[in-house]
C-alpha cells in the first residue's frame, strides 16, 4: 500500500500539480487558478475538508466557484467526495494522489479523519472482502472503508 503524508514540499506539490493538470487535460479542462487554490487547500489538509473549510482556506473564491470547480475536479478523478452524517460532504484528493487510506466518520458532528492501517491488516481485509464479494457473485476491484462512530469531542 502506498504511504503518503500530506504534501509538505515543493517537489511533491509540483508532482501533484502535474498529475492534476494531466487528469484535467484528459477531460478537456484546464488547471485554472481557482482549481490550483482548491487542490492546494486539499493537499495541505490532513483530513477531508468541507466547503466552508475550503472557502476559509481559499479566500477570494466564491462559494459557487468552489462548487463548480470541485465538480470538474471530481469528474476528472482528482477529487473524491466523502459523504458524512452532517449537512456537508467532505472533499479530498483521490487515492491516486494521496495514497490508500480509510475514514473515521463521527455520526454526531460529521467530522472525518483519515486513517491508515498497517499493510498486514490491509491485506487481511482485502482477502476477507474478496471472499465476501465472491460469495455474492461479485468481483472486487478495490475497497473503501468508512468507520462510523462518535469522535472523542462528541463523546
Amino acid at each position: 500500500m502506498a504511504s503518503h503524508d500530506h504534501i509538505s514540499d515543493s517537489v511533491a506539490a509540483d508532482d501533484v500539480a502535474h498529475h492534476v493538470a494531466t487528469k484535467l487535460a484528459e477531460v478537456g479542462q484546464r488547471f485554472t487558478a481557482g482549481r490550483r487554490d482548491i487542490v492546494a487547500a486539499l493537499s495541505g489538509a490532513d483530513r477531508p475538508l468541507s466547503i466552508p473549510e475550503i472557502l476559509s482556506i481559499t479566500k477570494g473564491l466564491a462559494q459557487s466557484s468552489v462548487y463548480r470547480n470541485l465538480a470538474v475536479l471530481e469528474n476528472a478523478g482528482v477529487v473524491i467526495r466523502v459523504i458524512t452524517t452532517d449537512e456537508w460532504a467532505r472533499y479530498e484528493l483521490s487515492e491516486s494522489i494521496m495514497g490508500h487510506h480509510h475514514h473515521m466518520v463521527c455520526s454526531a458532528c460529521g467530522a472525518v479523519a483519515d486513517v491508515r492501517i498497517p499493510d498486514s491488516i490491509e491485506h487481511e481485509l482485502d482477502a476477507a472482502l474478496v471472499l465476501v464479494a465472491k460469495r455474492a457473485g461479485f468481483t472486487m476491484a478495490h475497497h473503501r472503508l468508512d468507520v462510523v462512530g462518535v469522535c472523542s469531542t462528541c463523546r
